[in-house]
């Protein structure tokens, strides 16, 4: 039963009621495929080293340890580690927007003079690149490694999100620009007062996207960043991973010393939950944006 426009009730028919129950176990089990492997994964963070190799699957473990969490924050890495990803992705997800936004909104006003050459170089670089030794050897060049700046300046742009904001400032009324126009407002007036606030959804959308890239920087981090004191998360995670398997990044055996023996699977369990947990809690601010600001800037323009 549900509410029509005059507030009356509709009543169903059973073939619809039998297709409703359908997509709602169907949905509930692929929801339930999804979750599974994170609540294992949760769960064995916290579960002894024995259960983890004696039981194959579990969601609440029989007996409680935080052996792997103890031994992450005595290695003393995890919290440069955290420290270091939230300035790299706050940052650079700032340089991100800015420049993604800035060149959205001229490719967006279809009076811009060679408007379709430039669109059309953007979309070039989304079919051809130029590698990885290039790259590198372009960052090595201009003096970036071993700096923050070979993270952002890089992928600064990238061509994919700044379509979806071109299309969907694209799909904002003509009409409020002309009115402020003749309100006596300049283009630099029109983008920070209605284009931006407007566009909120789309903004929001693509801030996650390039904030997760950031987050999980990993290939990037390990080539350009050798300095210790600069290693974003997934670096650290991955030395402490390697040492509790017993030998160090370069695969040389290590000896334990005061730390002691780590349980080595709970801690690849704890060092997941690590990486996952806090760009997971960004997710409930900005999902009310997300689905309609991706789906307007996908298919207008």
């Amino acid at each position: 039963m549900k509410n029509n426009q005059n507030g009356s009730k509709i009543k169903r028919s059973p073939g619809d009621q039998t297709v409703q129950v359908f997509i709602y176990v169907i949905v509930g089990a692929f929801a339930l495929v999804t979750v599974l492997p994170f609540l294992y994964v949760l769960a064995g963070s916290f579960a002894t080293e024995r259960e983890l190799t004696e039981r194959a699957f579990f969601i609440i473990p029989s007996e409680v340890s935080l052996n792997a969490y103890k031994y992450i924050i005595r290695t003393g890495e995890v919290f440069r580690g955290l420290k270091n990803s939230i300035i790299v992705t706050v940052i650079g997800t700032i340089i991100n927007m800015f420049f993604t936004a800035t060149l959205a909104y001229p490719l967006s006003r279809s009076y811009l003079r060679g408007r379709n050459f430039f669109i059309n170089m953007v979309i070039v670089t989304m079919l051809f690149s130029g590698g990885m030794v290039p790259h590198y050897l372009l960052v090595s060049g201009l003096k970036l490694t071993n700096t923050y700046w070979s993270l952002w300046l890089p992928g600064a742009i990238s061509a994919f999100n700044m379509i979806i904001v071109k299309n969907y400032f694209q799909g904002i009324p003509k009409e409020l620009e002309e009115a402020a126009r003749v309100d006596g407002c300049s283009d630099l007036g029109i983008f920070l007062k209605i284009i931006l606030p407007l566009s909120k959804p789309t903004i929001a959308s693509v801030s996650l996207f390039y904030a997760v890239g950031h987050w999980n920087s990993y290939f990037s981090a390990m080539l350009y960043i050798s300095d210790k004191d600069k290693e974003v998360i997934q670096i650290a995670l991955r030395r402490i991973i390697f040492l509790a398997g017993g030998i160090n990044t370069d695969g040389t055996p290590i000896d334990w010393g005061l730390l002691g023996q780590p349980p080595e699977k709970a801690v690849k369990m704890a060092t997941t939950v690590l990486a996952t947990i806090p760009i997971l809690l960004i997710y409930p601010f900005v999902q009310k944006y997300f689905t309609q600001g991706v789906m307007v800037g996908a298919v207008k323009g």
